[in-house]
């Protein structure tokens, strides 16, 4: 008989468990969806034809082997591809870049796109990553930019030590000026917590090796003549200018590989939610589920599990109860979620300046970093993938509110909040409300795992969970991880890699995304 393995969840790293699992042993995946959607967060929102990205999903990644695992299912883009050397190898087989393909004749095409992000202050906007531009200079003026040059030195010189809240973290490597300038009202707009309540873990897992230095290095190395190398291994991960895309957006890889996983045997149930994972001597031996439809309630057999729910979901799940302290732990874990209100206008008021008069701002996203204004981001999907909005002569953008599931900002009518949006566009600058032809909402919980709550004792919840020997935690809430789509994947590709060696030990999964080159040598 076939061995089982019950997957928790249809994002990036669910499905990716489910075909390595299909291509690489002789386990079958059963994939269990609480929704009716692939992708989880990573998914594509196609509202009247014009689709958004939920939080904005760059593909791009310094492991080979992500990158050819996206390039198995969409070709590269035909226009854009001999500009640029891919940079990559396999370790397994020599890297390959399947056939290119014209987006204009092709669905099946991953673009090439340039990175371009800037930060809206002061009615403003400034690099994002900040850079010792002329511009930069000129709009914070001779002065500031004096202070901000003494402050970083004097960081530099003496760095806070310990270092143990993200405050902490952001001053060491930018100086306590620039950090109350740029970092801390953005940051706490996300979180919501002051930032000397979030672990600098959080730094390390996100903005890892960036300060002023890497950004000045950065700067410096863009003057000099170079080959365009699209893995970029030697830049910041901040820093890059070109990543790849879906013509569809980020949904469409995850809906071709539910597709593939069917075709190979696997199975993808949706609208089911997981109740219950019963255990015994450290084994996992069933998950009863709920059919959110029809209310049925099932049970699932199976010798693997992967979970890629949240932690405090999958211990309270847990039959028996997890010890008192796990339990403890678990209730204490924090998340940040997330509401998105798309606005399809005719145009925006901000421009840029070129040749040719003014033209539509090239921003794959734009950091608001008013204090007057609740939203935190806004993205600019044309700028994503043309492809993404059905009249290409208007503009499909997405305003990004940060808020805790349930309180004032969530609990919003959806009427209300595109009022909210309407308005702070028009006091931002952004937007003429006269422009703006038609508007949706979409809520997202769980969106962003938060380093702070009794995250401090996560450890002791790691240690027991890993104990069973059959259940592998992989993907963003599934590790209560910020991870990137890429780490997400590459903690279901070592899980499996575990499966198919019988290595029982699961500190190799945790280990992803702690090195700088993803286990790679350099």
């Amino acid at each position: 008989m076939p061995r089982t393995a019950v997957i928790i969840g249809a994002g990036p790293a669910g499905l990716t468990a489910a075909y390595e699992l299909l291509t690489r042993t002789d386990v079958v995946p059963l994939v269990l969806e609480r929704s009716d959607q692939m992708g989880g967060i990573s998914r594509t929102v196609n509202y009247k034809g014009n689709r958004i990205d939920i939080g904005g999903h760059r593909f791009f990644s310094k492991s080979d082997r992500v990158v050819q695992w996206w390039l198995d299912r969409l070709s590269l883009e035909q226009s854009n591809g001999s500009k640029l050397h891919l940079g990559y190898q396999n370790q397994s087989r020599p890297f390959e870049a399947p056939g290119s393909a014209d987006p204009e004749s092709s669905d099946s095409v991953m673009l090439i796109r340039s990175r371009k992000s800037r930060i809206y202050f002061r009615r403003r906007f400034f690099d994002y990553p900040l850079s010792l531009s002329v511009d930069t200079i000129r709009k914070l003026g001779l002065f500031q930019t004096a202070l901000i040059g003494m402050s970083y030195c004097k960081s530099a010189m003496f760095p806070i030590k310990p270092e143990e809240n993200l405050e902490q973290f952001f001053i060491n490597r930018f100086g306590r000026r620039l950090y109350h300038t740029f970092f801390k009202s953005y940051t706490e707009k996300v979180w919501g917590v002051p930032c000397q309540e979030i672990s600098a873990e959080w730094g390390a897992q996100r903005v890892k090796g960036l300060s002023i230095m890497k950004a000045l290095t950065h700067m410096a190395k863009q003057a000099m003549p170079k080959k365009k190398d699209l893995s970029q291994k030697d830049v910041e991960t901040s820093l890059i200018e070109w990543f790849l895309y879906p013509k569809f957006g980020p949904g469409q890889v995850w809906e071709e590989t539910a597709e593939l996983v069917r075709k190979k045997g696997g199975q993808i149930l949706t609208n089911w939610k997981v109740g219950k994972l019963h255990h015994v001597d450290n084994q996992v031996t069933a998950v009863d589920a709920v059919n959110s439809e029809s209310g049925e309630t099932r049970t699932f057999e199976g010798e693997y599990f992967f979970s890629t729910m949240p932690v405090k979901d999958l211990v309270r799940s847990l039959d028996p109860a997890a010890p008192a302290p796990v339990c403890e732990v678990a209730e204490g874990l924090m998340y940040r979620d997330f509401i998105t209100v798309g606005l399809l206008c005719k145009s925006l008021k901000l421009s840029d300046a070129a040749a040719s008069g003014k033209v539509r701002i090239k921003d794959n996203w734009i950091y608001i970093q008013e204090p007057d204004a609740l939203v935190g981001r806004l993205q600019i999907f044309n700028n994503w993938s043309p492809y993404m909005v059905a009249n290409p002569e208007h503009t499909w953008i997405g305003l990004e509110y940060f808020c805790n599931e349930g309180d004032e900002l969530w609990r919003k009518p959806d009427d209300d909040m595109k009022a909210l949006a309407r308005d702070e566009m028009q006091r931002l600058g952004i937007v003429d409300p006269a422009e703006i032809l038609d508007s949706t909402v979409i809520r997202m919980e769980k969106t962003y795992p938060a380093y702070f709550g009794s995250y401090d004792r996560f450890p002791e919840i790691r240690r027991y969970l890993d104990g069973f020997g059959n259940l592998f935690l992989v993907g963003r809430n599934g590790m209560h991880k910020y991870n990137n789509q890429d780490h997400s994947m590459l903690t279901a590709m070592v899980a499996v890699d575990n499966i198919a060696s019988g290595i029982t030990a699961k500190e190799n999964l945790w280990a992803v995304n702690t090195e700088q080159e993803y286990h790679e040598q350099k």
